[in-house]
């Protein structure tokens, strides 16, 4: 990929979510857990998109299709997803750019335009994902038909506008209250769906079939592309820098904290997710489960709990809404950040919803319900095959010196992300082969 060589900007580069930047009071003189409490908040908005409605169609698929095997995708995706993040901080905190505002410095200003295409692309698919999923929570609890779900999640625009106004950290607050709601639901579902545990620790170590079985391999690069998201690594750049922070070391280690905690939660939900598919589904020889309208009908009766399906459908609605907010800030954040542009958000967050509503109207309104989760499913695809385009810049920027002074990444962090990175694009790369 050309470039220009880094140069130190001869001024302060203009934040992108201006409102926002450095609003978070840290105070001065905070150690220990005083310092940490200030920084936590931007991990568990990004980790909301390692568990949006894409990470449920393709959990729920595997789980039932192939059992326990594929939660060692899952763990190694959250692996990956963990050291992708630690690097957005420090690329955030200590260049005090965002990476989509690196790749507009960085990049010749056609390869910067295709990046940002690139991104654009992501987003919808991740937007469309969100669409989805609240779509069909609200026919699960609602009965509403798809069609209406789908054109109702227009109106979460306001739902962003509001929230905004209180100020960035009750947006982080209410985020949180969402993904304990989540938890919880799963928590309620694990106890009853009593899986092997033997069999679950099995699952946790990758094996050659992963590669070799096309269908395990189509899911597992759905899992990769629901899990590591290349529009998270936009979002984190920036939200970092919410913080009012003067000590940028400690402004790392405080959010490379708060981000491995939040992504270890993601992880339990997302094992949660495919472990019950397992556990309720697969053992029970029903390995054809890869809608989340049967996943709902069929889990009450399976684990012998009335509420099992209702808790379950909360929880995709909490889902979809927690995506709705982050996919929002990625956005805005991808456009101010490459083009320099600011829109108010309201308009911002209209057109790239509507740019997800009108496929998933006219697929759900020609397929029914089996055609939005394959929908869904693929838009997990598509993501997987964007994020190598975020990928290499941010492991490129945050390994020069020149931008990132002592913050520039050692040699054993800079051999772990660019192995990384081949992981994904060589995973990706064979899915294409097989597909063609």
């Amino acid at each position: 990929m050309p470039d220009r060589p880094v140069v130190p900007p001869a001024t302060t580069p203009t934040p992108s979510l201006a409102d926002s930047f450095r609003s978070v009071a840290v105070p001065a003189d905070a150690r220990g857990w005083r310092a940490l409490r200030a920084y936590l908040g931007p991990g568990f908005l990004v980790a909301v998109g390692y568990m949006d409605p894409g990470n449920w169609a393709t959990d729920i698929a595997g789980g039932s299709a192939f059992g326990y095997a594929l939660l060692s995708v899952v763990l190694l995706s959250n692996l990956m997803a963990i050291v992708l993040q630690a690097l957005s901080v420090r690329l955030g905190i200590a260049s005090g750019r965002d990476l989509a505002q690196a790749c507009r410095d960085h990049y010749p200003r056609p390869v910067a335009i295709g990046l940002w295409l690139l991104a654009e692309t992501a987003i919808i698919a991740c937007d469309l994902a969100e669409v989805l999923g609240t779509a069909i929570a609200l026919k699960l609890l609602f009965g509403l038909p798809l069609v209406w779900g789908v054109a109702l999640t227009a109106l979460d625009v306001f739902l962003i506008l509001a929230l905004q106004r209180f100020g960035f950290r009750k947006l982080e607050l209410f985020v949180v209250a969402l993904l304990v709601l989540i938890a919880g639901c799963f928590a309620f579902e694990l106890y009853h769906a009593r899986p092997d545990a033997g069999a679950v620790l099995a699952g946790l170590v990758p094996t050659s079939a992963i590669v070799t079985d096309p269908a395990m391999l189509y899911l597992a690069i759905g899992i990769l592309g629901a899990t590591v998201m290349p529009h998270n690594l936009y979002l984190h750049s920036s939200i970092v820098q919410t913080r009012a922070f003067v000590d940028k070391a400690q402004a790392v280690r405080n959010a490379t904290i708060d981000s491995s905690v939040a992504l270890g939660l993601a992880f339990f939900i997302n094992a949660a997710i495919l472990v019950v598919a397992a556990a309720a589904f697969h053992t029970a020889g029903r390995h054809d489960v890869a809608e989340i309208g049967d996943a709902y009908r069929l889990l009450s009766p399976m684990l012998g709990v009335g509420a099992a399906s209702v808790v379950f459908a909360v929880a995709l609605l909490a889902s979809g809404q927690n995506s709705t907010v982050t996919g929002t800030l990625a956005g805005q954040i991808v456009m101010e950040g490459f083009l320099h542009l600011r829109l108010p958000v309201w308009a911002r967050r209209l057109v790239t919803r509507l740019l997800a509503i009108v496929p998933a109207a006219l697929v759900v309104a020609a397929a029914g319900d089996a055609g939005a989760t394959r929908l869904l499913v693929l838009s997990q695809i598509v993501l997987s095959l964007q994020l190598p385009f975020a990928v290499v810049p941010l492991v490129r920027f945050t390994a020069n010196r020149v931008l990132m002074g002592g913050f520039a990444s050692p040699a054993w962090l800079r051999a772990l992300a660019w192995t990384i990175a081949a992981t994904i694009i060589g995973l990706n790369l064979t899915l294409l082969w097989r597909l063609l």
